[in-house]
């Protein structure tokens, strides 16, 4: 299994009759939230592990973990989630302007909307595993852009706000406006992300081999605590 291989469309109906399927919770996420999910995480101001990651899939019980016939589906479903997300990363990092949100799609009044709710909302989750670093968006240009985001995915909105989402027309105007601002979120964030693994630092300079000890004998390091390191 290649991670750079998008998933075929067997493939997608796979993941997802296994996400809806009674082996999951309730609350597991479903393909349009995973995919919303999984956007925040690739274009975030920093990179979360796998292992912090994936419960959250599962819902909201960290204890909430399906049951897996053997650990080759566990590996299966796995491999799968993280394909899908590596597409998702793929695409923005080598056509951003060909990114498409996975939203759901439904009828209203005779036309067809786009509802971006679940995509949303699952974009909220990824951000929340990293709440404290995504502040300097609020803060700078493009913060408006986070705003349907918001409005559409956040667990509760100011009641003065619902009138902005009180029927599928205006949800599909924020929908829209959210495809449109993701290569810009992508585009913030892209120069200043970090990467999970924290480079570790000395808070006190080394100890030279030959300088005084600092435990205070008035020895050499290297013949004091320091005669157990290996010699340079």
């Amino acid at each position: 299994m290649h991670l750079d291989q998008p998933l075929s469309d067997k493939e997608f109906d796979e993941l997802d009759k296994f996400l809806l399927s009674d082996r999951t919770a309730d609350d597991c996420m479903a393909m349009d939230s995973l995919h919303g999910y999984l956007t925040a995480l690739v274009i975030g101001p920093e990179e979360v592990p796998l292992a912090e990651w994936l419960p959250q899939i599962w819902g909201a019980d960290k204890e909430a973990i399906p049951t897996f016939k053997n650990d080759k589906e566990y590996e299966r479903i796995v491999g799968l989630i993280a394909r899908f997300m590596n597409e998702i990363a793929i695409t923005l990092e080598v056509a951003p302007k060909e990114y498409e949100p996975l939203f759901c799609e439904h009828e209203w009044e005779g036309k067809p909307v786009l509802d971006g709710e679940a995509w949303a909302w699952g974009f909220n989750e990824g951000m929340n595993l990293r709440a404290d670093a995504w502040e300097p968006i609020y803060e700078s240009n493009i913060a408006p852009l986070m705003r349907p985001i918001y409005l559409l995915g956040a667990e509760e909105i100011e009641e003065e706000e619902l009138v902005l989402v009180d029927n599928p027309v205006k949800a599909h105007k924020l929908t829209i406006e959210i495809e449109s601002a993701i290569p810009e979120i992508h585009k913030f964030w892209l120069p200043r992300r970090q990467s999970a693994v924290k480079t570790v630092q000395r808070e006190e300079p080394k100890i030279g081999r030959n300088d005084p000890c600092a435990c205070g004998s008035g020895k050499k390091y290297k013949k004091c605590c320091g005669s157990e390191s290996p010699e340079d």
